[in-house]
Formats: C-alpha cells, structure tokens, sequence
C-alpha cells in the first residue's frame, strides 16, 4: 500500500458520512421492531451483518421475540388441536402469547422513541448468546 492510498483511506475513515442521520437509523431500528413484519429486515440485516452495534442488537432481538413467538405459537396450535379437553385452555393461552408479543413490541417501540435502551432482562441474553452465535 503506498502512502497516497494509506492517506486516502484515513482521510476517507475519518470524514463523517453526510448521508448518515440518527434519525433515519432509528427509523430503521422502528422497523425492526416491528411485530413478524420487522423480523424479515431484522434478519437480512444479521444475514448480511450491515448496521452498527445498536442495530445488531436491536435485529438479534427482534429474531428472537419473533422465533420465540413462532415456536410458541406452532405447539400451542397443535396441542389445541390434537387435545379434546385442553383445547380452549391452550387456544387461550396461544392469545395470550400473541398478545404479549405484540405488547412487547410495542413496549419496545415505545422505548425506542424516548431513546431509552431496548433490552429486556432475560431476552437480550438470549439474544445475544444465541443468534449472535448463528447468524451475527
């Protein structure tokens, strides 16, 4: 490497990118929270390992609560199905568990707007053990 390029990529390392705006990576990190819609961006951005750390982090959970969601939903539609006595008990739970998704999805958004941390106790562990092992 001479000392033109060297020159020429600090120069270009330390210059701040216009395009760059806080608002719009909030705006990103919004849609990532998004409720099964957000889990898609949230997983390519892991997939490709684009964004910054809060980025990573905010997608590393959003897969989380969405996986966590899916599983749960799947085995209480079977079991609400397969069972004759436990059906409505566990069709009520499987709402109670969409419902609580959405509500900390929500929680989450809301948190975002007043620019507070997005994590959660025993998620964010998860999270960041877990899908940062696989897909970060």
């Amino acid at each position: 490497m001479t000392s033109t390029s060297l020159f020429k990529f600090l120069l270009a390392m330390k210059t701040p990118d216009p395009l760059e705006n806080r608002e719009l990576k909030r705006l990103q990190l919004f849609v990532y929270l998004i409720p099964i819609l957000g889990f898609f961006p949230a997983l390519w951005t892991l997939y490709r390992r684009q964004g910054d750390r809060e980025q990573q982090a905010a997608c590393r959970l959003s897969v989380t609560l969405a996986f966590g969601w899916l599983l749960g939903y799947i085995l209480l539609s079977a079991g609400g199905s397969l069972s004759e006595f436990w059906t409505i008990r566990l069709l009520f739970l499987n709402s109670l568990l969409t419902s609580g998704y959405f509500l900390v999805s929500l929680g989450l958004m809301v948190r975002l707007l007043q620019r507070r941390s997005l994590r959660l106790s025993g998620i964010s562990q998860i999270a960041e053990g877990t899908v940062r092992k696989h897909l970060s």
